[in-house]
């Protein structure tokens, strides 16, 4: 599996893996969730985005900076090839590009009890965060706005070594 900086030509076969990662929260009673609309392509070519390829994408993250931290936008990864340590790979890939800058963390948004978020993350040395920076709490903000509920997301920190 090859991690590498998404090619700009590549951009508009990330929606699709978005919409499919996004199927399992019909089985948690989330269907509007899975029906979201993925993140616009406007919005992918402004983030420093890496995907998994073989050959083609199969994954993908999508970061900025927030704070001093490598925020992760989106994780995506297809369930076709899921539970394979693909997520925790990109992220790791994040990790690294995130120390080469001097950030000190990498934060993200996620919900609390969905098992492939809040608790996966936990296990990849994610700490809840309930003191938020600024920017932090602008993305909880701007998540409000769009509708998700604040009592069912948390903010999460994986400190740099």
């Amino acid at each position: 599996m090859d991690i590498r900086p998404a090619r700009p030509d590549e951009l508009p076969l990330l929606p699709p893996i978005e919409r499919a990662s996004g199927e399992p929260f019909r089985d948690f009673g989330m269907p509007e969730i899975a029906d979201d609309d993925p993140m616009p392509l406007s919005t992918l070519a402004h983030l420093h985005v890496w995907v998994a390829a073989d050959p083609h994408p199969v994954a993908w993250v999508a970061v900025e900076q927030v704070d001093g931290a490598a925020h992760v936008e989106q994780l995506c990864v297809h369930p076709d090839r899921a539970r394979r340590g693909i997520g925790a790979a990109l992220l790791d890939h994040v990790e690294r590009w995130a120390a080469g800058r001097g950030l000190a963390a990498l934060t993200l948004t996620t919900f609390r009890d969905i098992p492939w978020n809040g608790p996966y993350y936990r296990r990849l040395g994610f700490h809840e965060v309930t003191d938020l920076t600024p920017g932090l709490a602008a993305v909880v903000a701007a998540e409000t706005a769009r509708g998700l509920d604040p009592t069912t997301r948390v903010c999460l920190r994986r400190p740099l070594p």
